[in-house]
């Protein structure tokens, strides 16, 4: 499964991060990407939702929440 540039659900996207990227969402990747993703005043956090819209970072937030509940 080729999934698109821009995953649109959580399905594309783990098939993404794990199978494209070759990162396998263990806790500590996780842990690390959420500590980003929930602050809003991280540079890191605002050039994601500059580039890729607040509707899509919300998506991938709750997508590794999703992912760090799956893994607990």
């Amino acid at each position: 499964m080729k999934t698109p540039v821009i995953p649109q659900t959580h399905a594309q996207w783990r098939h993404c991060i794990e199978v494209e990227c070759g990162s396998p969402l263990e806790p500590i990747f996780i842990g690390a990407r959420l500590s980003v993703l929930r602050d809003p005043a991280n540079d890191e956090t605002r050039r994601f939702a500059s580039l890729y819209g607040q509707a899509h970072a919300r998506s991938v937030l709750a997508w590794f929440e999703q992912a760090q509940t799956a893994v607990a």
